[in-house]
């Protein structure tokens, strides 16, 4: 799944164009690389997105086109925020 998806999908981001506005500035990192917003996400990869001064590190546990509010939340497993 395309990343600027994944992010809005998992809500992690609220939209999928501020998803790819993110991705272009270079704020999101999957594995410790920049991403790009048609970069592919896969179970496993864990993603850093930097919002001013916090960071958000996650781990994709399950990629799905579609989540509801309940199942959005068991895609993704928090590491650490700042």
């Amino acid at each position: 799944m395309r990343l600027d998806k994944f992010l809005k999908v998992s809500r992690l981001i609220k939209r999928r164009t501020v998803a790819n506005e993110a991705c272009d500035a270079g704020r999101v990192e999957i594995n410790g690389k920049v991403a790009k917003a048609g970069s592919e996400v896969r179970v496993g990869d864990r993603i850093t997105i930097r919002f001013g001064e916090k960071l958000v590190n996650a781990e994709v546990l399950v990629v799905e086109d579609n989540a509801t509010k309940e199942a959005a939340r068991e895609m993704i497993r928090y590491l650490n925020s700042d």
